[in-house]
């Protein structure tokens, strides 16, 4: 899909871009021709994603509420809103602060940027906004209340943007992948252990791969190769919509 889309000139902010889905999408845009902006709270990895293809790196916290999100977004003509955590736990031990920062990073943080960049991309009637969502934020899964609430606030979030920036030349989409092979699915192995209380070799076939009818996890290239696709010429008319990735799990 992205052999077709030019984005030469344009410039591309990738949040979670050091690891996983982020740094597929930092490649793909980067070989689309965009200038890149690899943000991420993991600097070292931001930098070495950044100088493999020849992008900026920006080294962020964004669940600080002072972080500035106009010198950071301000100028996108494209958001690839990524960065997520995960934390799996009951919702009775589930810790407070934990849900509040999983909001802050996934639904909060996404908010900010793009309300910081609505000005340039309606000024020249282009942006797109790109949502890295998940099949949660259609369906649920038992302790995993915040990552949940995170992602279908996200869903919320997306078709909002889509409505108000669709007249102006601003497109908000989100895509909803099943697992994907990153770190982030990786570090819940063992928690998902635990709670099921299985070993940690049997998580994800018992667990991960019981809901989709193909039986694999997601590549964060596949991820990353449609994110690319929503923002070319071909997609224009797509807005507000949910592009599913999961194997046929919410065919069910």
């Amino acid at each position: 899909m992205t052999e077709t889309v030019d984005l030469s000139g344009r410039r591309v902010l990738v949040t979670g871009g050091a690891s996983g889905i982020g740094a597929a999408c930092a490649e793909k845009f980067a070989a689309a021709g965009a200038r890149v902006v690899v943000a991420d709270l993991d600097a070292d990895g931001a930098k070495r994603v950044a100088e493999e293809i020849r992008a900026e790196a920006v080294a962020v916290d964004l669940t600080d509420p002072g972080f500035d999100a106009a010198a950071l977004a301000g100028t996108a003509d494209i958001i690839v809103n990524n960065a997520g955590i995960q934390h799996v736990s009951p919702i009775e031990e589930f810790p407070e602060e934990k849900f509040r920062l999983i909001l802050a990073l996934m639904l909060e943080a996404p908010f900010r940027l793009v309300r910081a960049a609505l000005p340039h991309m309606y000024a020249q009637r282009f942006g797109r906004i790109v949502n890295i969502s998940s099949v949660h934020g259609l369906r649920a899964s038992a302790y995993k209340s915040a990552y949940v609430a995170a992602k279908h606030g996200l869903e919320g979030l997306s078709k909002a943007i889509a409505l108000e920036g669709g007249g102006r030349g601003v497109t908000s989409n989100t895509i909803c992948p099943a697992y994907v092979r990153t770190p982030l699915v990786e570090k819940q192995i063992a928690d998902q252990a635990r709670l099921h209380g299985i070993p940690e070799d049997e998580v994800v076939q018992r667990i991960m791969l019981t809901e989709p009818a193909i039986k694999r996890l997601v590549e964060p290239a596949e991820v990353a190769d449609m994110a690319v696709y929503l923002c070319g010429p071909q997609t224009s008319f797509a807005n507000g919509a949910s592009f599913v990735l999961d194997g046929g799990w919410t065919a069910r």
